[in-house]
């Protein structure tokens, strides 16, 4: 796995900034956010795509990092877009990826190194996440519950309606050995309490980044991804008491090698997302 990969497969916070905005490339990057995305597909209108794409491939030239969203396959703009890209090694996220001849059609144009962020944002794309998520140059699935909520007739912010969809995104992840998916947007930009909600929800079911559309919900995304103060104390209790055995008893549960793994995970967290000093409601031990 390369620099790239490694930081897509890391990222926390994706922020997305439209690619008709150069201005705010450089404001973008350092907002914070683990990675930011150009993004030339919803963002843009028609009228600025070819503006837009020259921005993005002028950054990327002059050094800067992102992800790039481009316009999906059958869109006017897609082959050009491909074309440009293929410079140097980039990592592209696939707008409504359905199968895996998506991400094989786009990875194959684009230079050695590269990588793929499908966005699963229809039926079809969530159905087909496990063949998605084992297609070569995929480094991690993300959420589009925008689109999806509306395929389904129901709400973007309906956490029950897309309970399943996640579900899927996360299985999928697993079990294709890539890291836990990127949620999808939070769209209440001054609604902090929301946010950290959507994001722990998120967590709980096995996702690990999520997508930002302002750098000011990228605080509040961190730290409820980063594991509570609860979660670190009692993972601590358990690999101390439990050192040198492979089953114990500690405060009356059961501990065992699951339990003890879930114990190394929280901590190799806390080592890479700091725990809030101040827990959150909800943030209860994960």
């Amino acid at each position: 796995m390369n620099e790239l990969w490694s930081a897509v497969a890391s990222a926390r916070t994706l922020l997305f900034v439209g690619g008709d905005r150069p201005d705010r490339f450089a404001k973008a990057a350092v907002s914070g956010a683990d990675h930011i995305v150009i993004d030339l597909e919803d963002a843009v209108g028609p009228e600025a795509k070819g503006d837009a794409l020259n921005h993005a491939q002028a950054w990327l030239e002059a050094g800067g990092h992102a992800v790039i969203r481009i316009n999906g396959r059958g869109t006017p703009w897609h082959e050009a877009e491909l074309d440009v890209l293929s410079a140097g090694p980039v990592c592209v996220m696939v707008p409504k990826a359905q199968e895996p001849d998506d991400i094989d059609r786009v990875i194959s144009r684009l230079a050695a190194g590269s990588c793929v962020v499908p966005l699963l944002e229809t039926a079809s794309g969530v159905l087909a996440a496990p063949s998605i998520a084992r297609t070569k140059g995929v480094v991690r699935l993300a959420f589009g519950n925008g689109d999806l909520a509306t395929q389904l007739g129901v709400s973007h912010t309906n956490r029950e309606g897309l309970a399943w969809a996640r579900s899927a995104l996360a299985l999928a992840s697993a079990a294709a050995g890539l890291p836990g998916p990127v949620d999808g947007v939070t769209t209440a930009l001054r609604d902090d309490s929301a946010l950290f909600s959507d994001s722990r929800h998120a967590v709980e079911l096995g996702f690990t980044g999520k997508l930002c559309i302002h750098p000011g919900q990228i605080p509040t995304v961190h730290s409820a991804f980063a594991p509570s103060t609860r979660d670190v104390e009692w993972a601590r209790e358990i690999l101390l008491i439990s050192s040198g055995r492979a089953v114990a008893v500690v405060e009356g549960q059961f501990v065992d090698k699951p339990l003890l793994d879930r114990a190394r995970q929280i901590i190799a967290r806390a080592t890479t997302c700091p725990p809030a000093q101040v827990d959150q409601p909800g943030a209860t031990a994960l």
